[in-house]
C-alpha cells in the first residue's frame, strides 16, 4: 500500500455545512441522549436493588454513606468502593429515596459522557468526529443498558472519558495540572470500581510520555506528578478505612478478612484475572478467549462497531505515519486505541467474575475510534486506498450487523435486511467518484450502521431491568439472573415493621439480595448475612449470638432465591428456634427463648 500524498487533515475537505446545522448537531444529539436514558426510567423501580438498599441506608447515616454500608446499621458495606453511591446517596437525600433519585443520576452520567466524548474527540479530530463519536456511544446498548441502571458501571464510563480528555488537553500543551486532573479522575475510578479503572492507565501515560510537546525529562515528571494525584485521590479513603477502628466501622464486604486492600487486590483486582476470588463465585461461563467479545453473550451488547473501530484505528495510524511525534490527532488514536486493545484483552480472557454489562467500559473507545477514523477517510478520499478502505469497513459492519441481528431471529427480521442492503448500496456509492454522490453515501452509511445498535438500544430503553446481572436488548434477560429483586408480601412487611425502633436490625438473613427487598420494603435495616453473595465471613457465629443474646435482631429469615443455603448461622438458628411460614417465607423470632 502506498503512502498518501497528503496526511489526513483536521477536519473533512469538504464543504463544510452551514453554521445553523452545526450548532444545533450537538444539542440535538444530547437531547435524543437525555431522552433515549430517561424514557420511561421509572420502570426498573429499584433496578438493582442491592445498590439501592445502599442508598436508602445512607439516607438515614452519614457512616452508611462514607463506607458504602448496606445498611443503616452498618453491619457490612456493599463490595465496591463507594463513588458511585455518593451521587445516588445526595440525590435521595435531596428528593427522597425513590427510582427516579437513584436512576435519573445515571442517566444524566450518560448525557455528560456523550458531551465529553464529543469534546474529546473534536479537539484531535472535528466536530463532525465528535458527533459520530457522541452518536456511537449513545446508541450503543449496554450504555443505553447501563446509563439507565444504578450500578457503578455509568460512572466509571464518564470518569474514565475524563480521564482522557484531560490527557488530551494535556498533550497540546504539556501541561501538568491537566495531567494532574487525570490522574485525579481515574483514582476516583478507582474509588467507582477499584482496578477495572486502571485498565487504561498503561495507554494514559506511555502516550504522554511518547507524545507531549517537552521533553522526556519533564514529560516524566509530570506523569509522577500525575501518579501523586491517582494515589491521593484514590487512597485517601483507603486510608481511611484501614484506619479506621475495625470495630467502629462496617465490615468490608467482599473481603474475607475485613480487609478494603484485600478487596482491592483480590476479589476486586487481580482474583478477576485469575479467577482465584476467595468468597466469589467465578466466571461460570467458561468462555475466555478471543471470540469472547463477539460471543453469544457478549456480541449484541458491545460489538456492532468493534470491526469497524479496528480498521477506523489501523487507518488512522496510517494516515498519520508520516506526522510528528507531537501530532494530537495520532496521540488520540494511541490513546484510544490503547483503551480498547487493553481491556479487550483482559475482558476476553479474564478468569474471574465478568459480566456482559462490564463491556460498557469498551463503548467509549470503540465510538471514538469509529469518528476519527471515519472522518480521516473520508477527508483523505481523494486518495483511492482511503476510499476503499472507506467502502469495505461501512459493507464489513453491514455484513457484521446483519449477523449479529440474525442472533434474535424472531425480533424485528426485516430489519437486519434494510441494514445489509442499505450498508451495501452506501459502500458502493462511497466509490463513486462524484462529491455529491459519494456525500449521499456517506449520510447512509451512518444511518445504516447506526441502525442495528439504536434499535437494540431502543428496546433496551423500553424494557424494565431489574436484578444484578441486567442485559441489554429486546429478548435478553431483563432481570439480573439468579440474582434478582425479591418483593416481600405485606403481610411479611407489617410483621418486619412492627416495632421495628427497638431493635438494630428487624431481621437477618443470608445474602444481600434478599436482605435488601426486605429493607426496601420496610425502611428499616436488615443484616445481610454473609454480604453479596452469602460468602463473607461475617458476622461469625459467635458475633451472631451476642447480637441475639443483646436483643439486636428481631428474625431470621430463609433464603427466597439462589442464596437459599445453610451457613453456620443458619444451621444454628433453625436448629435453636421454631419456625412459621409468612407469605411463603420461613421466618424465625430470635426474641423468643429456644
Amino acid at each position: 500500500m502506498t503512502a498518501l500524498a497528503e496526511p489526513v487533515v483536521a477536519a473533512p475537505v469538504t464543504t463544510p455545512p452551514p453554521r445553523r446545522s452545526r450548532s444545533i448537531a450537538l444539542p440535538t444529539l444530547l437531547a435524543g441522549t437525555a431522552a433515549l436514558y430517561l424514557w420511561g426510567l421509572g420502570a426498573s423501580g429499584w433496578a438493582n436493588s442491592f445498590y439501592s438498599a445502599a442508598v436508602q441506608a445512607a439516607t438515614k447515616s452519614w457512616t452508611a454513606f462514607l463506607f458504602g454500608s448496606s445498611d443503616a446499621a452498618n453491619a457490612i458495606t456493599v463490595d465496591k468502593p463507594p463513588a458511585a453511591l455518593w451521587i445516588m446517596d445526595l440525590s435521595a437525600r435531596l428528593f427522597g429515596v425513590n427510582a427516579w433519585s437513584i436512576l435519573v443520576p445515571q442517566a444524566l452520567e450518560g448525557v455528560v459522557a456523550v458531551w465529553l466524548l464529543y469534546a474529546t474527540v473534536r479537539r484531535c479530530a472535528s466536530p463532525g468526529a465528535g458527533l459520530i463519536a457522541g452518536a456511537v456511544l449513545a446508541l450503543t446498548p449496554v450504555a443505553a443498558l447501563m446509563f439507565r441502571f444504578n450500578n457503578p458501571d455509568a460512572l466509571l464510563v464518564l470518569l474514565l472519558i475524563l480521564a482522557v480528555y484531560a490527557t488530551v488537553r494535556a498533550i497540546e500543551r504539556a501541561n501538568t495540572m491537566w495531567l494532574a486532573l487525570a490522574g485525579v479522575a481515574l483514582g476516583f475510578g478507582f474509588l467507582t470500581k477499584m482496578f477495572q479503572a486502571f485498565l487504561v492507565l498503561p495507554a494514559i501515560a506511555l502516550v504522554y510520555v511518547y507524545a507531549a510537546p517537552t521533553g522526556l525529562a519533564r514529560r516524566i515528571r509530570q506523569i509522577l506528578v500525575a501518579g501523586l494525584a491517582l494515589l491521593v485521590s484514590a487512597g485517601w479513603w483507603v486510608a481511611l478505612v484501614a484506619l479506621w477502628p475495625a470495630a467502629d466501622r462496617p465490615y468490608i464486604g467482599g473481603s474475607q478478612h475485613n480487609s478494603v486492600l484485600e478487596l482491592a487486590l483480590g476479589y476486586n483486582g487481580f482474583g478477576r484475572l485469575t479467577g482465584n476470588e476467595t468468597g466469589g463465585l467465578g466466571n461460570l461461563n467458561y468462555d475466555a478467549g478471543w471470540a469472547r467479545l463477539v460471543g453469544t453473550d457478549m456480541g449484541t451488547q458491545i460489538a456492532w462497531l468493534l470491526p469497524a473501530a479496528l480498521i477506523g484505528l489501523a487507518a488512522g495510524l496510517w494516515l498519520t505515519h508520516r506526522r510528528p511525534r507531537t501530532d494530537p490527532t495520532r496521540a488520540a488514536l494511541l490513546l484510544w486505541g490503547g483503551w480498547l486493545l487493553v481491556t479487550a484483552v483482559v475482558f476476553s480472557f479474564a478468569q474471574g467474575i465478568l459480566h456482559p454489562y462490564y463491556t460498557v467500559a469498551l463503548a467509549p473507545a470503540i465510538a471514538a475510534l469509529v469518528g476519527i477514523g471515519a472522518t480521516g477517510l473520508w477527508a483523505n478520499r481523494h486518495h483511492p486506498a482511503a476510499t476503499g478502505i472507506l467502502s469495505g469497513s461501512v459493507a464489513l459492519t453491514a455484513i457484521w450487523i446483519y449477523l449479529l441481528l440474525t442472533r434474535d431471529p424472531s425480533w424485528e427480521p426485516a430489519l437486519r435486511f434494510l441494514v445489509l442492503t442499505f450498508g451495501l448500496l452506501a459502500a458502493g456509492l462511497l466509490l463513486v467518484p462524484s462529491r455529491r454522490v459519494a456525500t449521499f453515501g456517506a449520510a447512509i452509511a451512518i444511518v445504516a450502521t447506526l441502525a442495528g445498535p439504536g434499535a437494540y438500544a431502543a428496546a433496551t430503553a423500553a424494557a424494565p431491568h431489574t436484578g444484578a446481572i441486567p442485559s441489554a436488548g429486546p429478548s435478553s434477560g431483563r432481570s439480573g439472573g439468579p440474582f434478582n429483586n425479591i418483593t416481600p408480601g405485606q403481610d411479611l412487611v407489617n410483621l418486619l415493621s412492627a416495632n421495628a425502633s427497638h431493635y438494630t436490625w428487624v431481621a437477618a438473613t443470608v445474602g444481600s439480595t434478599d436482605a435488601a427487598g426486605y429493607q426496601l420494603a420496610t425502611g428499616d435495616p436488615m443484616m445481610a448475612v454473609g454480604g453479596f453473595n452469602g460468602t463473607d465471613p461475617s458476622p461469625t457465629l459467635a458475633q451472631f449470638q451476642q447480637d441475639v443474646a443483646a436483643g439486636r435482631i428481631h428474625y431470621f429469615l430463609g433464603g427466597q432465591g439462589i442464596l437459599n443455603v445453610q451457613n453456620d448461622i443458619a444451621t444454628w438458628v433453625s436448629r435453636h428456634y421454631t419456625a412459621s411460614t409468612v407469605d411463603g417465607v420461613t421466618v424465625y423470632d430470635l426474641t423468643v427463648e429456644p
